[in-house]
This record gives structure tokens, C-alpha cells and sequence, in this order.
């Protein structure tokens, strides 16, 4: 028979029990809640006079939005020269434009977009989720006669020409003339984290302060003009980061483009929204921009020296394959050779560019072993 001090005492042992499983169960709970992945916050960014930079970009610039690593940001963009550049625009008034901002590029910049946590020595990863155009779009280059070395055959083509595209989002093509259908394939033509400080581009006004606004028309470590036209929807971008707040612009919309961008422009457009996911990223290191698609890693290089842009787009795969891919240089620049395809991204932008495509199909689940 169990005593009444007995029963006080299992009680007592029960109760104790009861609320240590509480305190377990409440601290399991907690942790899961934890752990549960936060919801991104969305934030919009519509292109104003106030949030877009003609043809510069300016360190000092007050951020247009402040977020956090893996919001995710919708932004508009303007066509060229705060979005002056309009079906009925002459080539008269885009030759004016032009020389309206001495130095400086065409581009309409929206931005900077300051994100949290991002410091020098960064990557900033930035996943493109959609991009939604709006229905007209320009081409164009100027007079050879007046800008010599703009286009590459300037020469050749001393009086301008610009063309005015309806874009037909329905079925994605833009009829160029009768019979000659263009398929439509919108991406950013300028993405750009902050400036690099050492970048050797000239500053504006001649500036000697390496914190002076930098021209948007040369591409550089911290991107801006590369017109890749592989980085459309789903593309993601791993940029290094310059300064603090990585200070994300976009800009120079295109909505088609061949490599080489010939006679100066693509088919330039402007977007009713990119929609775009900026993630600090600690745990890389680079030196020039990486892009990755649904289909390819991509590596670039931008230099003044056509051979040297691709001196160090090539040099990027080789890193890329043996710091990624386990495979020693030697390997790495046979499988480049052989697998590899370097294409000239441009070259009207000061400086050409080159991009190299390693397409993801060739690695397979089996690693094979290095030397």
C-alpha cells in the first residue's frame, strides 16, 4: 500500500516532469519558429527625376532605398537621357543630347539601392526574377561624321540613323520592316554596384578625387555597362562589392541585342519593372564579375584591348574551373579550349568586352579525378 507521504511525493515528481516536458516542448517550438525562413520584404522603386542619374555614377548619391540581403526589389527604368529619348525624337535632338552631357553616358540609372551588411571585399549576388518592358523600343547610332570613334564602323556611316521598334510583348517580336520579324529578349544593359575607387576611368569634370562620379559608359569590375545579353530573367549576377552598402544601379534596358551591339545601341527600351534580389554574400571572393544561367557559367572581361578583354574573361574560366570545378590549370585550360565558347560582347563602350560560357551540361553527377 502506498503511504500518503508516498503519494505526495510522486505527485510532486509528476508535476516537476509535466513541467519540464512543457519547458522542452516551448523551447522545440521556439527553435522551429526560429528557424522557419523569413518571408522577404518587397519594396518598389519607380524611376523618377529624383531616383534616376543621367550618365553618371556618383558614390555620393543618396541612396533612392535601403533594404536588407534577399529583399526583393521591383524597379523601373527610363529610356536614354532621362527618358528624352521618344518615338518622334530626331536624330538632331539625340545628337543634342549626346553632347549635353559631356563625358557622361546616354544611360537613365535608377538608383542606388543601399543594401544592408554589404562591405567592401563582398560579393553582391543579384538573382533577376522577372522583367516586365514596356511596348516601345529605339535604335540608333550617330553620325560618323561628328562622333568618329563611336560605332564600329563610324567611318563608314558618317550620317546618323535612328529607328523606333512596337514591341509585341504577346507573341515577344518587334518587326524591324516587313519580313523581318526580331525575337524579343529583354535584360538590364547596365547593372552596376558602386564604384570601384581604383577603377582608371577618367572622373567627371576631370576629377583627381577617386570618389568623383564615374561615366556609365565603360564596364568594370563592379559591372555597369557590360550588355551581356545572356542576363535576362532568371540570370543570377555575383558582383564584388566596393563600397559600403554594395549601392545596386540599373539602367540602359534592352529588350534585344546582338554580341557586339555594332552600331552603338541595341534595341534600347525601358522597363515597367525589373524585379530584382540582392543577396550579401561573405563567403566569396572576386575580382571581376561571374553570371550564372539556367544553362551556363559565365566569366568577363573588360578592357580598351580587345585581346585583353579576353585575356581576362579566359584567365576568369581557368579560376573559375579550378576553384570551382577541383580541376589543376592545366586541365582547366584544356577543358576551356574545348568546351568553352568566348564571345565579344561589345565593343562601342570604351572599353570591349568578352564574355565565356561554360556550358553546366558537361558536369555530370561522377567527379572525375585531377592530376
Amino acid at each position: 500500500m502506498i503511504t500518503f507521504r508516498w503519494k505526495r511525493v510522486i505527485v510532486t515528481a509528476l508535476v516537476a516532469l509535466s513541467s519540464l516536458l512543457a519547458a522542452i516542448l516551448s523551447a522545440g517550438v521556439l527553435q522551429a519558429a526560429e528557424a522557419k525562413p523569413q518571408v522577404p520584404k518587397r519594396h518598389k522603386l519607380a524611376a523618377t527625376l529624383e531616383t534616376v542619374q543621367w550618365g553618371w555614377l556618383d558614390p555620393n548619391e543618396a541612396p533612392k532605398l535601403t533594404v536588407n540581403s534577399g529583399d526583393i526589389v521591383s524597379i523601373e527604368t527610363m529610356m536614354h537621357s532621362h527618358d528624352k529619348i521618344q518615338p518622334g525624337t530626331t536624330m538632331e535632338d539625340i545628337v543634342a543630347l549626346r553632347k549635353a552631357n559631356p563625358g557622361g553616358g546616354p544611360h537613365s540609372m535608377t538608383g542606388p539601392i543601399y543594401v544592408n551588411g554589404a562591405e567592401p571585399g563582398d560579393v553582391m549576388e543579384i538573382r533577376i526574377l522577372r522583367i516586365t518592358p514596356k511596348p516601345v523600343g529605339v535604335n540608333f547610332n550617330l553620325p560618323g561624321k561628328d562622333f568618329p570613334t563611336i560605332g564600329a564602323l563610324a567611318a563608314e556611316f558618317p550620317e546618323g540613323f535612328v529607328k523606333y521598334l512596337n514591341l509585341d510583348w504577346k507573341n515577344r517580336q518587334a518587326e524591324f520592316k516587313p519580313g523581318i520579324t526580331i525575337d524579343l529578349k529583354p535584360f538590364p544593359g547596365t547593372l552596376a554596384v558602386g564604384i570601384d575607387p581604383n577603377d582608371p576611368s577618367p572622373r567627371k569634370g576631370g576629377a583627381k578625387d577617386p570618389m568623383a562620379p564615374v561615366s556609365t559608359l565603360r564596364p568594370w569590375k563592379n559591372g555597369s555597362n557590360m550588355d551581356i545579353n545572356e542576363m535576362t530573367e532568371g540570370t543570377t549576377i555575383f558582383i564584388p562589392v566596393f563600397l559600403k552598402g554594395g549601392l545596386i544601379w540599373t539602367g540602359d534596358s534592352h529588350c534585344a541585342q546582338g554580341n557586339g551591339e555594332v552600331n552603338l545601341t541595341a534595341v534600347e527600351c525601358s522597363f515597367q519593372e525589373i524585379r530584382l534580389q540582392p543577396i550579401v554574400r561573405k563567403d566569396l571572393k572576386l575580382t571581376w564579375p561571374r553570371i550564372e544561367t539556367k544553362t551556363h557559367f559565365i566569366q568577363v572581361g573588360f578592357d580598351e584591348d580587345l585581346m585583353k578583354a579576353f585575356t581576362i574573361a579566359l584567365n576568369e574560366t581557368v579560376d573559375f574551373l579550378t576553384t570551382r570545378k577541383g580541376l589543376d590549370r592545366y586541365e582547366a585550360y584544356s577543358l576551356a579550349s574545348i568546351a568553352a565558347d568566348c564571345r565579344v560582347s561589345q565593343v562601342v563602350d570604351v572599353r570591349k568586352g568578352v564574355h565565356c560560357m561554360v556550358p553546366k551540361s558537361i558536369f555530370t553527377a561522377a567527379k572525375t579525378p585531377t592530376r
